[in-house]
């Protein structure tokens, strides 16, 4: 059975286009409606999991119910790992390595 995870929607976008966030896996899309539809993924986020998007409450539960992929899976996204400290940069600019586009030491 395949993990499901819920999109939520995010907000309009003045071309018109939705965005819509899984706050599970962190997958981020746009997605522009008929007549002219486009998906643009932001964030690939869990590319294994199956993202359901919807607006009313409890309806992700339904879908997965009626195409069988099984319960709505809220799974915690992990923490991200902490920025290195002033000894790790230092070793990253002596390899060549910039951390965040700027010196990294």
């Amino acid at each position: 059975m395949r993990v499901i995870h819920e999109m939520k929607f995010v907000a309009r976008l003045s071309s018109g286009a939705d965005e819509w966030s899984c706050p599970a896996c962190g997958r981020r899309v746009t997605l522009r409606r008929l007549p002219e539809p486009e998906l643009t993924v932001l964030d690939p986020g869990d590319e294994s999991a199956v993202h359901v998007g919807v607006i009313e409450p409890d309806a992700a539960a339904v879908a997965a119910e009626k195409y069988g992929l099984g319960p709505v899976q809220n799974v915690p996204r992990p923490p991200s790992p902490p920025a290195p400290d002033a000894a790790d940069r230092r070793w990253l600019a002596e390899i060549g390595i910039d951390w965040d586009g700027g010196a990294a030491a």
